[in-house]
């Protein structure tokens, strides 16, 4: 992890502003069924670690994000839970988009990218399961 206080000051706030941006998109994430909340606490916590350690200690100590970051940091791994939550929600996206938006070369493009994140996703490893 670079180390913040060698960043010129533009750059980390700029990091920092990047950070709080993706926190926000973040917990959006989590009531709003299609927006991702994984893929911007990450970014969250990468943006956070080059510009504040204190924000970057908050999300790995947070009690919802903490364990997402976590793992992530312990070999990539997606616990079952989530990338069922995660396929459900893009589903429901999905579905609600197949009602509402007519224009369906548009629906194709999110189906698409919803396939590709749904893919990735089901592809990383998962929490090894504890030892009876």
């Amino acid at each position: 992890m670079p180390d913040a206080s060698l960043q010129p000051g533009w750059q980390r706030w700029l990091w920092l502003l990047l950070a709080y941006l993706s926190i926000g998109m973040a917990m959006l994430g989590v009531i709003l069924p299609g927006l991702p909340t994984t893929e911007f606490v990450l970014l969250a916590a990468w943006a956070a670690s080059r510009s504040s350690p204190r924000l970057a200690a908050w999300l790995e100590n947070h009690r919802v994000f903490g364990p997402l970051l976590r793992d992530w940091k312990n070999g990539g791994l997606v616990a079952r839970r989530t990338k069922w939550l995660a396929s459900l929600s893009m589903l429901v996206a999905l579905g609600i988009m197949i009602l509402t938006v007519e224009h369906r070369p548009s629906v194709l493009f999110a189906a698409a990218g919803m396939s590709c994140g749904a893919l990735f996703i089901w592809t990383r490893p998962e929490k090894p399961r504890a030892a009876s």
